[in-house]
């Protein structure tokens, strides 16, 4: 069987330096031995950044010996069954020239996390609806249908709008002119 291989040349910034080059001189860096094309490059930075979370991270998840709650693998497969083909591709704000489109599967996956976010609440499906004859190319309508444990108070749904709706804002960049919430099943918690 054939094995697509990614060469160099996939991870080369816009300065011509290697993102490997940029993890292997990563600690040499952050020791004060940076040479100055690492010292001014503005994407050799921000590389250097990210590699830096990354590293972060990943060193969280070896060191937390939580275990998975049981229904994560059944939580995950309902998301991937309720969002199998991507769809429209919505447009976003961008300062650059340019057009910035995004998956309305992937806004969907960002304020389903957000409903997730509170207590008593799994996000089930999201629909994201362009609004055509709004004048603002930037705002969509949202249907959203949870689950709630069976002791939810109901008055916490504000709590899931606001966290929706500050998502699709501050992570995704669009507007939501409706947000529709449907809580479709009760759940033991």
């Amino acid at each position: 069987m054939a094995m697509n291989h990614a060469t160099q040349d996939d991870y080369l910034l816009p300065c011509g330096r290697d993102v490997e080059q940029i993890w292997d001189r990563l600690d040499e860096v952050d020791a004060g031995r940076a040479d100055a094309h690492e010292l001014d490059c503005p994407h050799c930075r921000a590389t250097r950044e990210s590699l830096r979370v990354l590293r972060g991270l990943t060193q969280e998840l070896v060191e937390d010996d939580a275990e998975p709650s049981p229904d994560l693998a059944g939580r995950i497969m309902f998301a991937v069954r309720a969002e199998v083909r991507r769809r429209d591709l919505v447009p976003l704000a961008s300062p650059e020239p340019g057009e910035v489109r995004v998956s309305d599967q992937a806004v969907a996956a960002v304020l389903r996390f957000a409903a997730d976010s509170v207590n008593g609440i799994r996000a089930r499906r999201c629909r994201v609806i362009r609004t055509p004859d709004m004048t603002d190319a930037h705002t969509v309508d949202v249907e959203l249908s949870v689950a709630i444990a069976h002791d939810f108070d109901s008055a916490s749904l504000e709590v899931v709008r606001e966290r929706v709706m500050a998502a699709a804002g501050a992570r995704v960049g669009l507007r939501l002119a409706r947000l529709d919430l449907t809580v479709e099943d009760i759940y033991d918690a």
